[in-house]
C-alpha cells in the first residue's frame, strides 16, 4: 500500500468500527500494510501519479520508458556536470533505490557526491534496471493480449471466487441487520 492510500483506509477502518458497533462484529478493522517503498517518485519529483502525468505505466514502450527517464528532474542544485550532487534530495536516487542492485545503488551515490557521474549516465543506469523489472511484465502482457480466451478465463475464474467470498459475507450482513 502507498502513503496516498492511508486516507481511504481510514475511512474503511471507520465504516466496519460504526457497522460493527451498531449491530454485531462482522467486518474486520482492516490495517495498514506499507511497502518498503510507500511513496514512489514521479518523473518531476512530486508522488507518481497520472493525475499529475508524471507516471511510467507498465505499458510503456522501451522509447517511452527512456525518455520519461532522460527528462526527469535531478538535484536543483546540480547545475553542472562538474558539479557534487545530494542523492537524498533526487527523484532518480528515489527510484534506483526501488530498481537497482545495491552495487549500483552504491555506485550512484558515490558518484553523484563526487560529481564522479552525470544525471544522464545515473538514469542510463536507472533505465538499464527499470527495463530488466519491465520485460517479464511486457512479455506476459504480451501474452494476454494475444489470448483473449485465457484473459476470459482469469476473469470467469475471479468473479466467481469473488462470488463465492462475498455471498458469505452478505449473509452474515443480513443477519447482523436483521434481514
Amino acid at each position: 500500500m502507498g502513503i496516498d492510500q492511508l486516507p481511504h483506509l481510514e475511512l474503511t477502518r471507520e465504516i466496519a468500527r460504526r457497522f460493527n458497533f451498531l449491530y454485531k462484529p462482522v467486518f474486520p478493522e482492516p490495517q495498514p500494510l506499507m511497502t518498503e517503498f510507500p511513496k514512489i517518485p514521479g518523473t518531476d519529483g512530486r508522488k507518481m501519479s497520472k493525475s499529475y502525468n508524471n507516471a511510467i505505466y507498465l505499458a510503456d514502450t522501451k522509447e517511452e520508458v527512456w525518455e520519461k527517464l532522460r527528462t526527469m528532474v535531478t538535484d536543483p542544485k546540480r547545475i553542472k556536470r562538474t558539479d557534487p550532487g545530494d542523492p537524498e534530495v533526487c527523484p532518480v536516487f528515489s527510484l534506483h533505490r526501488v530498481y537497482s542492485s545495491p552495487d549500483i545503488i552504491q555506485q550512484v551515490d558515490a558518484g553523484c557526491r563526487t560529481a564522479g557521474i552525470g544525471c544522464i549516465e545515473c538514469k542510463k543506469w536507472l533505465n538499464s534496471a527499470l527495463l530488466q523489472r519491465l520485460e517479464p511484465i511486457w512479455e506476459r502482457r504480451s501474452q494476454l493480449i494475444n489470448n483473449s480466451s485465457m484473459v476470459k478465463g482469469v476473469v470467469e475464474a475471479g468473479a466467481k471466487r469473488a462470488r463465492e467470498v462475498t455471498s458469505a459475507v452478505l449473509e452474515e450482513v443480513k443477519d447482523a441487520v436483521g434481514l
